[in-house]
């Protein structure tokens, strides 16, 4: 059978590949693959199974897999995953099977991989109060360039909504001529090259403004960073800008779980709050589909019951 005496591990990049060229995924959600499935090679490498070909997966080696996800602290939380961070790892096991059956490859069949219930209540949308907002949009140093930046990071990310990924993908000249506008509105490609409209706020593009004018460089990118080493991209990745909003959050005192995701939570559930519609809400966060924009209506529910609890006068009648 094709490539059937190729060990297992060794498929892995050939499928890496095919996400890539044939599936066209985007290119974070093919190195969670690769993060997901590292933690497969490390226990099949701890178990002397780096050499295990296709054929020779079996169920029982997938069960001690799982076992060992259920089992496995995390050591920043010191805890065991949760159901849905073990199912992260599987559906990327179930991905890697499903290549096997695409190639045709003789593997374990992907539906002998059944995911865990997950608690229902277990996935909780984590935002901030417009209150820690402010502290956090307050927090950099706006005395030297790299404060005025990340003022400008931070503004844009609570004007827009945008995700980590569009963030970082930014370009100068995408705002070129906003010296004299109050507001803006720009297209870009989204998660899954799905097309949107982004909405700056006057405050933003004012941080905007202000950070360009620090820039004298023709440097394509709209976030740099300031290393003068010439072999780095000078285009903030990923993890630059995580690091930038942790630094903030610590600096001032906001929840230490804020990230830009977090922000991104607080820009929807801010407008959720304040009645917006939320078909109008997907339209701004770039949801495929409702039942993604739909977590921020628990947030909302409770909101309406705590203030029906304050202020409806029922709870003044005579018992």
């Amino acid at each position: 059978m094709k490539n059937s005496n190729i060990p297992l591990l060794k498929h892995i990049s050939n499928f890496l590949d095919y996400c890539e060229i044939e599936k066209g995924l985007a290119s974070n959600t093919q190195e969670n693959y690769q993060r997901y499935l590292n933690k497969f090679i490390y226990w099949l490498k701890s178990k002397k199974l780096e050499n295990i070909k296709p054929h020779e997966l079996t169920s029982d080696y997938v069960w001690e897999y799982r076992l060992y996800l259920s089992r496995h602290i995390d050591p920043n939380t010191k805890k065991t995953l949760k159901k849905s961070t073990q199912n992260y790892y599987l559906i990327a096991l179930r991905g890697f099977l499903s290549y096997f059956s695409i190639k045709d490859i003789i593997t374990l069949p992907v539906d002998k991989i059944a995911l865990p219930r997950t608690n229902k209540n277990e996935k909780t949308v984590k935002f901030l109060g417009l209150e820690q907002i402010e502290k956090l949009l307050l927090s950099p140093d706006t005395n030297n360039i790299s404060g005025i930046r990340d003022r400008a990071i931070l503004e844009v990310l609570f004007s827009t909504g945008l995700r980590i990924a569009e963030l970082t993908s930014l370009n100068a000249d995408q705002f070129s001529n906003i010296k004299n506008k109050k507001d803006l509105e720009i297209s870009i490609i989204g998660k899954g090259d799905y097309p949107r409209t982004v909405y700056f706020s006057e405050r933003a593009l004012n941080w905007l403004k202000k950070y360009l004018a620090t820039r004298e460089d023709q440097e394509k990118p709209l976030f740099i960073h300031y290393r003068s080493k010439k072999d780095i991209d000078i285009r903030l990745s990923r993890r630059s800008i995580e690091r930038i909003v942790k630094k903030y959050a610590i600096k001032s005192g906001i929840p230490i779980f804020t990230t830009p995701h977090t922000i991104r939570h607080s820009y929807a559930t801010d407008l959720l709050t304040q009645g917006v519609d939320l078909r109008v809400i997907q339209e701004f966060l770039g949801h495929r589909s409702i039942t993604s924009t739909q977590i921020y209506t628990h947030i909302t529910n409770k909101r309406l019951r705590d203030i029906h609890r304050e202020f409806h006068g029922g709870k003044n009648l005579k018992a």
